[in-house]
C-alpha cells in the first residue's frame, strides 16, 4: 500500500538472520488444530434479514461462540443504521 517494493530473497534473507524457517517447515500445526486450541476466544459475527409472521422485515446482529456454540441475538432492527451497529450492548 505504500509503494514500497521488496524482492522475495530479501524477505528471505530477513526472516534467515532472524532464526525463522520457512513457512513449510515452520510448524505441523493444522487448521483444525488451530481452530480447537482457539475455540474458547473466537466469534463469529453474522448480519441478516428476516420476515416476522406479521410480514415486518427485520436486520438481526447475531454472534455465535464457537466454544459453546451458543447463538447470541445482539439486536433487531427494521431500520439499521451504522450507528445501530456500533452500538454497545449488555450482556
Amino acid at each position: 500500500m505504500l509503494g514500497i517494493s521488496v524482492a522475495a530473497s530479501t524477505v528471505w534473507e530477513i526472516l534467515r538472520t532472524a532464526g525463522i524457517d520457512p513457512a513449510p517447515q515452520r510448524s505441523t500445526t493444522t487448521w483444525a488444530d488451530f481452530l480447537h486450541a482457539q475455540a474458547d476466544a473466537l466469534l463469529a459475527c453474522d448480519f441478516f434479514e428476516t420476515v416476522t409472521l406479521t410480514g415486518t422485515r427485520l436486520h438481526v446482529l447475531a454472534v455465535i461462540e464457537h466454544a459453546s456454540r451458543r447463538i447470541r441475538i445482539l439486536g433487531a432492527t427494521a431500520h439499521p443504521t451504522a450507528a445501530w451497529v456500533d452500538k454497545p450492548r449488555g450482556t
